[in-house]
């Protein structure tokens, strides 16, 4: 079975007085547009990895991920379209399965195993995995957020899709585990600065996850992790911070989320604000879409049903 994708994935212009100002120019890059469940940088990692499982005849994927991840949500519903098992490594308590994103997960046919945060910190042990790959002897393991060497291809194309599309100077996105950065690093080869945003406070973690991704990491000089603007660290968040993102959502007419697009949009504002880019710099913002993590803290409590572009409420499985 095929996924119907919007690709290649639509720019935004993004106009405001600020930007006038300071003479520069800024776009989106709208991959949570590519398809209304699986879109965003978890399209563009799995894509490679479910076509080498295909071409390989191997059908079961097990992965990690934390009880409101956007990858399991993702290769969950990829699996279900391609007719892969799926099983999902679940960082939390067996009570998560009822929330938002692991009830989606289970209507698509994952099968979720729970583990406890030690055992969860396991999931890059070589041993671990030797293990776990002898319970699932026929599985392809991907890495938590799907993020390996695999991944870089899929995500190195959205490079080449911008290419065709405008020219650009600086290049922003989101980090979480690292591949998006690693595969738009690897994609542009240098020819665009591309700026990381870190959304959690292992800074030394993610470089160093950066480089391992990387073939030959000295040869790219084109990028940075920026760590100061994780808003407290991963999944977290002020209610000050809420606001500028409801604020710039409403004013740039551009659905966002809290944790990775709106941290992301709150470094860019801050780093404009402090005239970080020359005047005449032309700048892309990736949007990596994971709007369904909207469902989990509507249901926690974390943000009002009024300020955010909800997703489609999950089924009673």
């Amino acid at each position: 079975m095929s996924i119907k994708l919007n690709l290649p994935s639509p720019i935004q212009s993004i106009e405001h007085p600020l930007l006038q100002q300071q003479r520069i120019k800024v776009w989106v890059k709208r991959d949570d547009l590519i398809h209304p469940i699986i879109s965003g940088n978890k399209w563009r990692k799995l894509t490679a990895n479910i076509e080498n499982c295909i071409a390989l005849g191997q059908n079961q994927v097990v992965s990690f991920g934390g009880a409101y991840s956007n990858h399991i949500h993702a290769l969950a519903f990829a699996g279900k379209q391609f007719g892969i098992k799926t099983t999902g490594i679940i960082r939390g308590e067996s009570r998560y399965a009822s929330n938002y994103t692991l009830r989606w997960a289970e209507h698509w046919g994952m099968q979720l195993r729970f583990v406890n945060r030690n055992t969860y910190r396991l999931r890059e042990d070589p041993v671990f995995l030797s293990d776990l790959q002898r319970q699932f002897p026929l599985a392809r393991i991907i890495p938590e957020g799907g993020s390996n060497k695999l991944a870089l291809r899929g995500v190195g194309q959205l490079i080449d899709e911008l290419d065709k599309q405008l020219s650009f100077d600086y290049l922003l996105c989101p980090v979480g585990s690292g591949g998006t950065l690693a595969g738009l690093i690897q994609g542009s080869d240098n020819r665009h600065q591309i700026l990381g945003i870190s959304v959690l406070k292992q800074q030394d973690y993610l470089h160093a996850q950066v480089e391992h991704l990387l073939d030959n990491p000295q040869r790219y000089r084109n990028w940075q992790i920026l760590n100061q603007y994780h808003c407290g660290g991963y999944g977290k968040f002020q209610p000050s911070h809420l606001q500028k993102m409801c604020d710039l959502q409403q004013q740039l007419s551009l659905p966002i989320e809290p944790v990775y697009s709106g941290k992301m949009l709150l470094a860019f504002w801050e780093m404009m604000q402090q005239h970080q880019f020359a005047p005449g710099s032309r700048i892309v913002l990736l949007h990596t879409g994971g709007l369904q993590g909207l469902g989990g803290m509507l249901e926690r409590g974390l943000i009002s049903p009024d300020d955010w572009q909800l997703p489609p409420s999950a089924p009673e499985n």
